[in-house]
């Protein structure tokens, strides 16, 4: 008797803990659904989700979930911080169709390039996860649909397209999982941000939709960024340094690895806004295919850029239409001052009381065994001898093969001061005002559709110190 007592008592007392652990458990999880929220895909949720958010941070944190299987519209929503905001299997947020909910501008006084849709600022150990999509139903954003494209709506100096998410100055952030989909602006907009891991989201914007980038890097230090599908009609990965964000300070640390990407502009870019310093980057076993340009060093402000790696990669490029910039390059490591130009944000491009400005320098750059298959060459071009210098190519090989109707023969210099474009033949290396350039072990070959505008394998005018070898 007193051995059942006794086991009785132990199971008693598990229960209880079991029991304890489950309460707590439900309490530290804010289902949106309990503060209102309709998954119906038509009522505006944004005050029903913010009440969840505010309840778990000053509930000292824990997780806001969007249950499966329903789609949540809403406005604008702000994080906080202690939350993993959580989406379950087959849930969606979509962003409210209407205009006019989005007045929460994306860049501070510069209203111009957009709103924020789900944003946060400083904050600490955030989180977003889960198998559902954050959806910013760009489409409705667009004017009409055009054959390799959708038409901007005119705007003046007030843009409200929505990014999707915009996270200013938050320390340890870790996204996972999650499906970013169809945003009319930038998708992910990580500004000034410490200590941020990516892993493993898939972003599928509309390849029709201009300004449509998929990750944003601006003036944010210690990120990783692994395993990741990207489709975007802008830039998939960008690096920058934007001025409405100057005091965040330079971008550095950054590592990129495995990730798949897709582009009608730039699959990996860094600039074209840099004010300040982009420095100590890796991107190492990544695939781009069926894009406008495949890696882009674009500066085009007074910012550094120095110490990046670029290893292991397919780059599969090919022509589109002016529409987008770019001309097939499937490297292109360029520094021109910008444009003095009337754009609705020229205001913002150039150093406060300045109509014009000047492009830092671009060194010490190594690509190491990147394949490429392409309708252009490699650019490289500066406007001063030693801006673009101590650029490394080890096992870079080329294959250019003609397959759109798009003419060939040119290379892209957007945005910048004077000509826009350079026209000529198409070689495999194109430099143009650079110096220290060594490129070894590689191999040239032109497909079975060779044009008439076909060259040899470098071009060189301005240079100082250039090594060119192939293999053997």
């Amino acid at each position: 008797m007193k051995q059942i007592s006794i086991l009785s008592i132990v199971l008693s007392i598990l229960l209880l803990f079991s029991a304890c652990s489950n309460h707590k458990t439900l309490e530290n999880v804010y289902n949106i659904e309990h503060y209102g929220a309709k998954g119906d895909g038509k009522t505006d949720n944004a005050k029903a989700i913010q009440k969840a958010i505010n309840e778990c941070s000053k509930a000292g944190g824990g997780t806001v979930l969007v249950p499966a299987g329903k789609t949540f519209m809403c406005g604008p929503i702000h994080l906080a911080s202690n939350i993993n905001l959580h989406l379950e299997n087959n849930s969606c947020l979509l962003a409210n169709p209407l205009e006019s909910v989005y007045k929460e501008s994306a860049f501070g006084p510069n209203e111009g390039e957009g709103m924020m849709w789900i944003s946060g600022k400083d904050l600490e150990n955030l989180s977003i996860s889960g198998m559902g999509e954050i959806n910013g139903n760009g489409v409705a954003f667009m004017g009409k649909e055009l054959e390799d494209s959708y038409e901007l709506k005119p705007i003046t100096d007030f843009d409200p397209r929505p990014h999707v998410l915009t996270l200013i100055n938050v320390k340890k952030l870790n996204i996972k999982d999650i499906t970013l989909k169809d945003a009319a602006y930038w998708g992910l907009h990580l500004v000034g941000c410490y200590d941020v891991v990516i892993d493993g989201i898939t972003i599928l914007n509309n390849l029709k939709i201009r300004n449509g980038d998929g990750i944003d890097i601006d003036h944010s230090k210690k990120v990783i960024i692994s395993n990741c599908y990207i489709e975007s009609g802008d830039d998939c990965i960008c690096l920058k340094n934007r001025r409405e964000y100057k005091e965040y300070g330079s971008c550095e640390d950054i590592v990129v690895t495995n990730c798949i990407m897709t582009s009608r502009s730039c699959a990996i870019k860094i600039g074209s806004e840099n004010v300040d310093k982009i420095n100590n980057v890796l991107f190492n076993n990544c695939i781009i295919r069926d894009s406008n340009r495949g890696i882009g060093i674009q500066n085009r402000d007074e910012g550094t850029v120095s110490n990046v790696i670029f290893s292991n990669m397919l780059v599969d490029c090919k022509y589109f239409s002016d529409v987008w910039w770019g001309k097939a390059e499937p490297i292109y490591i360029t520094s021109y001052p910008r444009a003095i130009g009337n754009h609705k944000d020229a205001g913002w491009r150039f150093p406060k009381g300045a109509v014009d400005g000047y492009s830092g320098e671009v060194s010490n750059i190594y690509f190491n065994n990147i394949k490429c298959t392409s309708e252009n060459g490699i650019f490289i071009g500066g406007d001063e001898m030693d801006k673009i210098n101590n650029i490394y190519f080890d096992k870079v090989d080329l294959l250019l093969y003609k397959r759109t109707p798009f003419a060939g023969g040119v290379y892209d210099k957007r945005p910048c001061k004077g000509e826009n474009f350079v026209y000529d033949k198409t070689y495999a290396f194109y430099i143009d005002t650079a110096s220290d350039i060594d490129i070894t072990n590689c191999t040239i070959n032109w497909g079975d559709t060779k044009p008439d505008y076909a060259a040899d394998d470098i071009k060189e005018q301005n240079t100082a110190r250039v090594k060119f070898s192939k293999k053997q």
